[in-house]
């Protein structure tokens, strides 16, 4: 028995491994957005049953990654301005109220941990110069960090066996470059030193504000892929 380095996903079975390689591989886009699924193929691929590989789809679908449509079949979940919106939302709500929890139930130990990952993103990072600010998942990652610092089963769940992924495959693949970097790295220390305060609603507050900021960013992006490919038809 292994585990997911990067979550806490116990690896059992080969069901298990292939859900966590196609997790990782769709999250960082090297299995594309959008793609349809072939069974024969990925069961080859992985030297696994379809039946096992079905296994693993099933829990792909169930975190949001895959999606199956009548007469379409299973396709990888496409990164549509829309569907952005959407889940923006929800992760809003949701993680601004973890850190209003964690700022009452992180511990002084989390809390610094939480700060010294911080310390080594900007160091390993660069992210003063604003080349990139890339989070692995799980314990390397400041979100997920504060999501379960905030101690509260159901909500962990709802996060991180459903939306966390989806959120990562957002940001990972429409990731921060240029001045949202250092931006980005300024908003999430100021949220650490209003958990750390005991601050709940400050947190909470610069939570949101952080999600909203990234939304926007990303949203740029649509819009200049959208205008790109319309100068491309002219």
């Amino acid at each position: 028995m292994t585990q997911d380095a990067f979550s806490e996903t116990l690896i059992t079975t080969a069901s298990d491994q292939v859900f966590v390689d196609m997790r990782r591989e769709i999250v960082e886009g090297s299995i594309e957005q959008g793609s349809k699924i072939s069974e024969p193929e990925l069961a080859k691929r992985y030297g696994v049953s379809r039946a096992t590989l079905r296994e693993a789809l099933n829990r792909l679908e169930s975190c949001y990654l895959v999606e199956r449509k009548a007469n379409v079949g299973c396709r990888v979940v496409a990164l549509t301005a829309e569907r952005l919106i959407e889940v923006y939302q929800v992760r809003s709500a949701l993680e601004g109220l973890a850190c209003r929890l964690a700022a009452d139930n992180m511990a002084p130990d989390e809390v610094q941990s939480l700060k010294q990952l911080l310390n080594q993103h900007l160091q390993t990072q660069r992210v003063k110069e604003g080349e990139s600010y890339y989070q692995e998942a799980g314990d390397l990652d400041f979100h997920y960090r504060i999501i379960k610092g905030s101690k509260n089963d159901h909500l962990i769940h709802l996060l991180s066996n459903g939306l966390y992924q989806l959120i990562r495959m957002y940001r990972v693949q429409m990731g921060m470059v240029g001045p949202r970097v250092s931006k980005a790295f300024d908003e999430h220390l100021a949220i650490i030193n209003a958990i750390e305060n005991h601050d709940g609603e400050l947190a909470e507050l610069l939570m949101k504000r952080h999600i909203s900021a990234s939304q926007a960013n990303i949203q740029t992006k649509f819009n200049l892929h959208a205008a790109q490919n319309e100068r491309a038809e002219q």
